[in-house]
Order: C-alpha cells, then sequence, then structure tokens
C-alpha cells in the first residue's frame, strides 16, 4: 500500500464519520423552507435532530435572529456544511 494509499484510509468515509469529526465546529444548516441556520454543531442524533450553540438566522442571506441554543428538527434539514470562516466574519 501506498502512502496515499494510506492517508486516504485514515479518513473520514461515511456521512457518519464527517459528522462526527465536525461537532464543535461552526457549521452551515440550510433548512427545507430555505432558511439557513449558522453557529456551532453541539450534536446531533440519528433522526438528524441538531442541537446547535451562538446560532444566528438567516433568510435570503440576512442576519433575522440571534439565539444561544437551538434544537432543529431532523426531518426540516436539507443539508448541514462545514465553513471556513468564523462566526465573527459574518459567514
Amino acid at each position: 500500500m501506498s502512502t496515499n494509499e494510506e492517508k486516504a484510509s485514515t479518513t473520514p468515509k461515511t456521512p457518519s464519520d464527517f459528522l462526527k469529526s465536525i461537532r464543535g465546529r461552526p457549521v452551515v444548516v440550510k433548512l427545507n423552507s430555505g432558511v439557513d441556520y449558522r453557529g456551532i454543531l453541539a450534536c446531533l442524533d440519528g433522526y438528524m435532530n441538531i442541537a446547535m450553540e451562538q446560532t444566528e438566522e438567516y433568510v435570503n442571506g440576512q442576519l433575522k435572529n440571534k439565539y444561544g441554543d437551538a434544537f432543529i428538527r431532523g426531518n426540516n434539514v436539507l443539508y448541514i456544511s462545514t465553513t471556513k470562516r468564523t462566526l465573527a466574519d459574518g459567514a
């Protein structure tokens, strides 16, 4: 096995591995309604129910509300994405 193959085998491969690896990091959660929630991923379960901290709500790209902690029911989630910018940068 080459070094590149060894490195590839240690990287997260499943969606579950990805979700475990982003816990505690800034994320964007897009809902089926088109609303975005941005904050720190605190935890999630097998139904994609999500708990977030330092949560901000964006509608059409505009900041609408800021919440301390938020809970999002999994059946409303379209996708979860990591963000490279910090929340202070207006990500």
